[in-house]
């Protein structure tokens, strides 16, 4: 968890993923997605605050990261590399079902976090 004693380094790497979460969008319409004011979002971003555990989760999600990956690169752990798709794929379909269920599980919860932090289906 991010804590109010984090290095300069960190909140560097936090603004940037901050900045990457918004993308195009303005401060206010990110806020608004977020339920936070533009303001806070400006301090996230200048490092000055740190968002809460949910506008963490909600922009590590947006900026393609869950919040393992994003801690490791916060915390400048190298975070692993995905597996080649085509591998990905071919383990797939060699899976036992019950082992696919775990699979598609975590897909469906990762892909409703995804829809959700976007608010695109709220």
């Amino acid at each position: 968890m991010v804590t109010n004693t984090v290095d300069a380094e960190a909140k560097k790497k936090l603004s940037e993923v901050v900045k990457l979460a918004r993308g195009s969008m303005s401060l206010s319409a990110f806020g608004r997605l977020l339920g936070v004011s533009a303001a806070s979002v400006l301090y996230w971003e200048k490092g000055q605050v740190l968002p809460d555990t949910k506008n963490l989760t909600q922009i590590a999600t947006r900026a393609g990261f869950t919040m393992e990956e994003l801690m490791a690169h916060l915390e400048g752990k190298p975070v692993q590399e995905p597996l080649d798709t085509n591998d990905l794929l071919k383990k797939i379909q060699c899976m036992p079902i019950s082992e696919l269920a775990v699979v598609g599980r975590a897909v469906m919860d990762r892909l409703a976090a995804a829809a959700e932090s976007s608010g695109k289906y709220s």
